[in-house]
Parts: C-alpha cells; sequence; structure tokens
C-alpha cells in the first residue's frame, strides 16, 4: 500500500472511490434511486475543485496502481480553531485492509502539523462499520444533529479528537 497527497490527475479515481463506497456502504440507509444516481462525472469535477482549494488536504492509498482510498481534511466549516476530517472512503474490496488507518494516521499527523488541538468529524449515526474504525482510532463521540443529505433526513453523529492526548 503506497500512501501520497493526492494530485488533480487524480480526480477521477477518487470520484470513482467516492461513488463505489456511498453505493456499498449506504445501501440501508438512502433509497436505491438516490444511490444508483451518483454520478462519477459529477464527482470528479467535485474532487478537482478541492483538489485545487488551498485550504483542503487530501492523500489517496493505492494498492496495485490504483486509488482504493482517500481521506480530506481541512479546518473546520463550524468551529474556530478545530481541524476536520471531512471524508474518509475506502473501496468495498479495500475494506479490513489498513488503508484507512494509514490515511487516518497522516490526518492525524496534518492537524498537529497545523497546531489544532481537537479535530472533528461528522458520520451517519447509522453507519456502525466507520464508528467503531473512529473509536478505535481515537475519536469520542459528542452527539448527533439531523441533516438533509441528497434529499433524505439522516442522523449524523459528530466526533472529537482530542490531539493533545496523541
Amino acid at each position: 500500500m503506497t500512501v501520497r497527497r493526492a494530485r488533480p490527475a487524480d480526480a477521477r479515481e477518487i470520484a470513482e472511490v467516492h461513488v463505489r463506497t456511498w453505493q456499498a456502504a449506504y445501501r440501508h440507509a438512502f433509497p436505491a434511486e438516490v444511490l444508483d444516481s451518483l454520478s462519477v462525472d459529477d464527482r470528479e469535477d467535485l474532487a478537482r475543485r478541492l483538489l485545487e482549494r488551498w485550504s483542503e488536504v487530501i492523500w489517496v492509498a493505492e494498492a496495485e496502481g490504483r486509488i482504493v482510498c482517500f481521506a480530506a481534511v481541512g479546518p473546520s466549516r463550524t468551529e474556530d480553531d478545530s481541524g476536520e476530517l471531512y471524508a474518509i472512503y475506502v473501496l468495498p474490496e479495500a475494506w479490513g485492509t489498513g488503508a484507512a488507518s494509514q490515511l487516518m494516521a497522516e490526518a492525524k499527523d496534518w492537524f498537529a502539523e497545523e497546531g489544532y488541538a481537537t479535530a472533528m468529524l461528522w458520520v451517519l449515526a447509522d453507519n456502525p462499520r466507520a464508528r467503531r474504525f473512529y473509536e478505535r482510532e481515537g475519536w469520542r463521540a459528542e452527539g448527533t444533529r439531523l441533516d438533509t443529505i441528497h434529499g433524505v433526513e439522516v442522523e449524523e453523529a459528530l466526533y472529537r479528537l482530542s490531539l493533545a492526548d496523541g
């Protein structure tokens, strides 16, 4: 497994990881028509824009020459003086390979290097696999909120990581 910073040329593969992961991980939470309508082309445009932003950092994990996981971090969108893990997605066939843990280590290092004492993330509350992963990585649940994503009201859980604790 190779971990590196993402480049604009990675936008298409990042989009494919994003769409395929959503379609596999969220079948229980979103209607099939919502998941089936997700567009790699639209996600590619988004990934390209994000890769051009100065405030966001995206890493990818590659196996056998293809991207199997990506993670994106930056300053919190809702809190001053906190970092935020915006996304971490792994292709279903790469679940359990350690790719996410490797990218999480990069994210934690980045938060520390940027001087954040804490980091936060939002995760679908009904996503036990992701929640177990975050808890193993030292994140702690702090509450929930309702949000509307792709026209569906969902509950999201807030997780926080204290970087002072290591």
